[in-house]
This record gives C-alpha cells, sequence and structure tokens, in this order.
C-alpha cells in the first residue's frame, strides 16, 4: 500500500511541476513579416532585410532556419517568422520562404 502512495504522490508532483512549466513554455510568441533580402551571413548565422519602409535589420537566423539560407540571395523578397520573448523582443529569425508575388 505504500508503494501505491508514493506512486500516486510522485504522479500528483509530476503533474504540478508541468502544470507550471506549461505556461512558460507557450510564452514564446512569433510575429511575420514580407522583406527584402539585402545579404546572408552563413558563419554568424545572421539575415540583413530591408522592411516595407526601407529600413534595415540584421537578426539572428535560429537552427530551424539555417538550412535555409543557403538557397537565399540579395533582392529576393521573403516571409519571414520571427521568435520574441514574452516582452514582445526580438530572439530571431525561426523561418525563412519566399513571397508569393
Amino acid at each position: 500500500m505504500r508503494k501505491v502512495a508514493s506512486l500516486v504522490c510522485a504522479l500528483f508532483v509530476a503533474g504540478l511541476v508541468l502544470a507550471q512549466l506549461t505556461p512558460a513554455l507557450a510564452a514564446a510568441k512569433t510575429h511575420q513579416l514580407t522583406a527584402t533580402i539585402v545579404s546572408v551571413d552563413m558563419e554568424k548565422k545572421t539575415i540583413t532585410i530591408k522592411d516595407d519602409k526601407g529600413e534595415e535589420k540584421t537578426a539572428p537566423v535560429l537552427d530551424k532556419a539555417v538550412g535555409s539560407l543557403k538557397s537565399l540571395h540579395a533582392g529576393e523578397k521573403v516571409n519571414i517568422t520571427c521568435k520574441d520573448n514574452d516582452k514582445g523582443e526580438h530572439l530571431g529569425v525561426t523561418a525563412i520562404e519566399a513571397a508569393k508575388s
């Protein structure tokens, strides 16, 4: 009977821990934008883009999107998905795909 009680208690505690972590995992927000590629730096894993207002910005490219850097060229119009923290601050680019004309 003690083993059953210990198991139930352990499962309860694990559930509480998971419940606490779920909001933190879900806190990552994203935003999307369409921009024109200015340059790509494979070594630094960064991309420089020009937005619709003509402003140039350089952003880090995160792991999942690094593979797409090889196929990008200056002047190409792309849709970019960026990851933000819970304060809305930009963390990096998570996805890059060619924009539809």
